[in-house]
């Protein structure tokens, strides 16, 4: 007996990450030839468009926690696809591509351009914009409101108010 696919969870974050883990799988096989995994492409392209890449630029350009971010970096940089590079301001940590970076990158870019069509054909073009406006927008809501209760949490109580 064969079973269609899982029905979806009623929760929004459930349903966003199934959704994420399986088609960051069908990237990763398509992206398997070059050696990266479809993380590992979005850091590099992001540091290739920025030329010389601090985190927060990262952090910010990903949207990604800083310890993910620093762990990734280390294995890029530790397989020699990235380097540290001298930043004008020397408590950055500044990151470029390798030459071998951006020759696997180089590799790279045609296979993620076919799993991209691969997707794209099945949302469609039209899919595939509603779908990106509606995920910018709830994207811009999230980091709204985690930028507000991190503000809210780092405020000094008032001595007038009850602790």
């Amino acid at each position: 007996m064969t079973r269609g696919p899982a029905p979806l969870s009623p929760c929004v974050c459930n349903t966003l990450r199934m959704a994420t883990r399986v088609v960051t799988q069908l990237y990763d096989d398509v992206l398997r030839p070059s050696g990266l995994r479809v993380t590992q492409f979005s850091m590099l392209a992001a540091i290739a468009r920025l030329g010389l890449a601090n985190l927060r630029q990262l952090e910010e350009a990903l949207a990604i926690d800083q310890t993910t971010l620093t762990r990734s970096l280390g294995l890029l940089e530790r397989d020699g696809l990235t380097e540290r590079a001298a930043h004008p301001d020397r408590r950055i940590k500044a990151m470029r591509l390798t030459a071998r970076g951006r020759a696997v990158l180089r590799t790279a870019r045609p296979l993620w351009s076919r799993a991209q069509e691969m997707v794209l054909r099945e949302l469609g073009s039209k899919g595939w914009a509603d779908a990106r406006r509606r995920l910018a927008h709830l994207r811009d809501v999230a980091v709204r409101t985690r930028r507000s209760r991190r503000t809210r949490a780092l405020r000094p109580r008032s001595a007038s108010r009850p602790a």
